[in-house]
Protein backbone atom coordinates (compact mmCIF):
# COMPACT_ATOMS: atom_id res chain seq x y z
CA UNK A 1 0.00 0.00 0.00
CA UNK A 2 2.64 2.52 1.06
CA UNK A 3 5.80 3.35 -0.85
CA UNK A 4 9.13 4.05 0.84
CA UNK A 5 10.59 5.73 -2.26
CA UNK A 6 10.77 9.19 -0.66
CA UNK A 7 12.89 8.82 2.45
CA UNK A 8 13.80 12.42 3.28
CA UNK A 9 17.08 13.88 4.53
CA UNK A 10 18.47 12.92 7.96
CA UNK A 11 17.86 15.57 10.60
CA UNK A 12 19.40 15.91 14.06
CA UNK A 13 19.17 18.98 16.26
CA UNK A 14 19.58 18.74 20.02
CA UNK A 15 16.92 16.20 21.16
CA UNK A 16 15.18 16.05 17.77
CA UNK A 17 16.15 13.17 15.47
CA UNK A 18 14.48 12.18 12.23
CA UNK A 19 14.16 13.08 8.55
CA UNK A 20 13.22 16.27 6.71
CA UNK A 21 11.18 16.35 3.51
CA UNK A 22 11.77 19.56 1.53
CA UNK A 23 8.86 20.59 -0.72
CA UNK A 24 9.49 21.32 -4.41
CA UNK A 25 7.40 24.50 -4.08
CA UNK A 26 7.51 25.71 -0.45
CA UNK A 27 4.25 27.15 0.86
CA UNK A 28 5.63 28.52 4.13
CA UNK A 29 4.13 25.84 6.40
CA UNK A 30 5.42 22.77 8.19
CA UNK A 31 4.24 19.46 9.64
CA UNK A 32 5.91 17.52 12.44
CA UNK A 33 5.00 13.85 12.17
CA UNK A 34 5.73 11.03 14.60
CA UNK A 35 5.09 7.33 15.08
CA UNK A 36 3.16 4.88 17.22
CA UNK A 37 4.19 2.80 20.22
CA UNK A 38 5.51 -0.12 18.20
CA UNK A 39 7.28 1.72 15.40
CA UNK A 40 9.59 4.56 14.51
CA UNK A 41 9.68 7.46 12.10
CA UNK A 42 10.73 5.14 9.27
CA UNK A 43 7.27 3.56 9.20
CA UNK A 44 5.94 3.32 5.61
CA UNK A 45 2.72 5.09 6.63
CA UNK A 46 4.63 8.12 7.89
CA UNK A 47 6.83 8.20 4.80
CA UNK A 48 3.76 8.13 2.55
CA UNK A 49 1.96 10.85 4.53
CA UNK A 50 5.10 12.98 4.65
CA UNK A 51 5.55 12.67 0.88
CA UNK A 52 1.93 13.70 0.24
CA UNK A 53 2.14 16.79 2.46
CA UNK A 54 5.55 17.65 1.00
CA UNK A 55 4.03 17.60 -2.49
CA UNK A 56 1.46 20.10 -1.20
CA UNK A 57 4.19 22.54 -0.15
CA UNK A 58 4.79 21.54 3.47
CA UNK A 59 8.22 21.12 4.99
CA UNK A 60 7.75 17.84 6.86
CA UNK A 61 9.80 16.56 9.78
CA UNK A 62 9.39 12.88 10.59
CA UNK A 63 10.87 12.37 14.03
CA UNK A 64 11.50 9.63 16.56
CA UNK A 65 10.02 10.17 20.00
CA UNK A 66 12.49 10.19 22.91
CA UNK A 67 11.51 6.68 24.03
CA UNK A 68 12.42 5.33 20.58
CA UNK A 69 15.69 7.25 20.55
CA UNK A 70 16.63 5.45 23.76
CA UNK A 71 15.50 1.97 22.68
CA UNK A 72 15.21 0.65 19.11
CA UNK A 73 12.48 -1.79 20.13
CA UNK A 74 9.78 -2.08 22.75
CA UNK A 75 6.82 0.07 23.83
CA UNK A 76 7.00 3.40 25.65
CA UNK A 77 6.77 3.57 29.42
CA UNK A 78 3.65 5.45 30.59
CA UNK A 79 5.64 7.29 33.27
CA UNK A 80 7.92 8.75 30.58
CA UNK A 81 5.11 10.06 28.34
CA UNK A 82 5.84 13.63 29.41
CA UNK A 83 9.32 13.26 27.93
CA UNK A 84 7.81 12.20 24.62
CA UNK A 85 5.58 15.28 24.64
CA UNK A 86 8.63 17.42 25.39
CA UNK A 87 10.29 15.86 22.36
CA UNK A 88 7.36 16.88 20.18
CA UNK A 89 7.47 20.40 21.58
CA UNK A 90 11.18 20.58 20.72
CA UNK A 91 10.46 19.37 17.17
CA UNK A 92 7.83 22.10 16.72
CA UNK A 93 10.29 24.68 18.02
CA UNK A 94 12.91 23.47 15.54
CA UNK A 95 10.48 23.95 12.66
CA UNK A 96 9.47 27.41 13.86
CA UNK A 97 13.08 28.55 13.53
CA UNK A 98 12.99 27.56 9.85
CA UNK A 99 9.65 28.92 8.62
CA UNK A 100 7.44 31.88 9.47
CA UNK A 101 4.12 30.19 8.74
CA UNK A 102 2.02 27.66 10.63
CA UNK A 103 3.50 24.52 12.12
CA UNK A 104 1.18 21.55 12.45
CA UNK A 105 1.65 18.43 14.54
CA UNK A 106 0.69 14.90 13.62
CA UNK A 107 1.18 11.39 14.83
CA UNK A 108 0.12 7.80 14.42
CA UNK A 109 -1.59 6.05 17.36
CA UNK A 110 0.50 6.70 20.51
CA UNK A 111 2.29 9.56 18.78
CA UNK A 112 -1.03 11.18 17.91
CA UNK A 113 -2.30 10.72 21.45
CA UNK A 114 0.75 12.47 22.88
CA UNK A 115 0.40 15.21 20.27
CA UNK A 116 -3.19 15.82 21.31
CA UNK A 117 -2.32 15.87 25.02
CA UNK A 118 0.44 18.40 24.32
CA UNK A 119 -2.01 20.57 22.40
CA UNK A 120 -4.54 20.36 25.23
CA UNK A 121 -1.91 21.25 27.84
CA UNK A 122 -0.35 24.03 25.78
CA UNK A 123 -2.89 25.69 23.46
CA UNK A 124 -1.14 27.40 20.58
CA UNK A 125 1.87 25.07 20.67
CA UNK A 126 0.83 23.82 17.24
CA UNK A 127 -1.53 25.31 14.68
CA UNK A 128 -3.45 22.10 13.97
CA UNK A 129 -3.40 18.35 14.59
CA UNK A 130 -3.30 15.36 12.24
CA UNK A 131 -4.23 12.26 14.26
CA UNK A 132 -3.78 8.96 12.44
CA UNK A 133 -5.54 5.98 14.06
CA UNK A 134 -6.10 7.66 17.41
CA UNK A 135 -6.06 4.83 20.04
CA UNK A 136 -9.39 5.64 21.67
CA UNK A 137 -9.26 2.58 23.92
CA UNK A 138 -7.21 -0.64 24.13
CA UNK A 139 -8.63 -3.47 22.00
CA UNK A 140 -11.64 -5.13 23.69
CA UNK A 141 -11.50 -2.61 26.59
CA UNK A 142 -14.22 -0.27 25.43
CA UNK A 143 -14.65 1.43 28.82
CA UNK A 144 -10.98 2.43 29.11
CA UNK A 145 -11.36 5.60 27.07
CA UNK A 146 -8.41 7.91 26.42
CA UNK A 147 -10.47 11.06 26.13
CA UNK A 148 -9.84 12.77 29.46
CA UNK A 149 -8.09 15.70 27.77
CA UNK A 150 -10.54 16.08 24.88
CA UNK A 151 -12.66 18.71 26.65
CA UNK A 152 -9.53 20.89 26.98
CA UNK A 153 -8.44 20.51 23.36
CA UNK A 154 -8.93 23.74 21.44
CA UNK A 155 -6.73 22.96 18.47
CA UNK A 156 -8.27 22.08 15.11
CA UNK A 157 -7.85 18.34 14.57
CA UNK A 158 -8.28 15.93 11.67
CA UNK A 159 -8.72 12.28 12.65
CA UNK A 160 -7.99 9.53 10.10
CA UNK A 161 -9.59 6.26 11.17
CA UNK A 162 -9.88 2.78 9.67
CA UNK A 163 -13.21 0.96 9.83
CA UNK A 164 -11.62 -2.26 11.16
CA UNK A 165 -9.40 -0.56 13.76
CA UNK A 166 -9.71 -2.55 17.05
CA UNK A 167 -8.82 0.57 19.06
CA UNK A 168 -12.19 2.16 18.21
CA UNK A 169 -15.18 1.63 15.99
CA UNK A 170 -16.16 4.38 13.61
CA UNK A 171 -19.21 5.11 15.77
CA UNK A 172 -17.06 5.38 18.90
CA UNK A 173 -14.67 7.77 17.18
CA UNK A 174 -17.46 9.95 15.84
CA UNK A 175 -18.95 10.18 19.34
CA UNK A 176 -15.60 10.91 20.99
CA UNK A 177 -14.74 13.91 18.82
CA UNK A 178 -17.94 15.58 19.97
CA UNK A 179 -16.15 16.13 23.30
CA UNK A 180 -13.63 18.44 21.64
CA UNK A 181 -14.52 22.18 21.73
CA UNK A 182 -12.60 22.86 18.50
CA UNK A 183 -13.11 22.14 14.80
CA UNK A 184 -12.72 18.43 14.09
CA UNK A 185 -13.34 16.08 11.20
CA UNK A 186 -13.04 12.31 10.92
CA UNK A 187 -11.82 10.80 7.64
CA UNK A 188 -12.98 7.18 7.51
CA UNK A 189 -10.86 4.68 5.58
CA UNK A 190 -12.87 1.62 4.55
CA UNK A 191 -11.39 -1.80 5.42
CA UNK A 192 -8.32 -0.26 7.05
CA UNK A 193 -7.03 -1.44 10.41
CA UNK A 194 -4.91 0.36 12.97
CA UNK A 195 -1.91 0.65 10.64
CA UNK A 196 -4.13 1.91 7.80
CA UNK A 197 -2.14 -0.32 5.45
CA UNK A 198 -5.00 -2.50 4.19
CA UNK A 199 -7.18 0.41 3.19
CA UNK A 200 -6.83 1.65 -0.37
CA UNK A 201 -7.09 5.42 -0.26
CA UNK A 202 -5.65 8.52 -1.84
CA UNK A 203 -3.65 10.30 0.86
CA UNK A 204 -3.46 13.58 -1.02
CA UNK A 205 -7.18 13.66 -1.75
CA UNK A 206 -8.57 12.17 1.45
CA UNK A 207 -6.05 13.37 4.03
CA UNK A 208 -4.13 16.40 2.74
CA UNK A 209 -7.12 18.04 1.08
CA UNK A 210 -9.38 17.50 4.09
CA UNK A 211 -6.68 18.74 6.45
CA UNK A 212 -6.15 21.93 4.46
CA UNK A 213 -9.87 22.55 4.24
CA UNK A 214 -10.23 22.13 8.00
CA UNK A 215 -7.36 24.38 9.07
CA UNK A 216 -8.35 27.14 6.63
CA UNK A 217 -11.81 27.62 8.20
Amino acid sequence: MFSESVSGTPFAESSVVGFIHEPPAPAGKALVLTHGAGGNCRAPLLIAVAAAFCNAGYRVLRCDLPFRQRRPFGPPFPKAAAEDRAGLKAAIAAMRTQIDGPVYLGGHSYGGRQASILAADEPGCSDGLLLLSYPLHPPKKLADLRTGHFSHLRTTALFVHGTTDPFASNEEMQAAVQLIPARTHVVTIERAGHDLARGHFDIEREVVANFEKLVRV
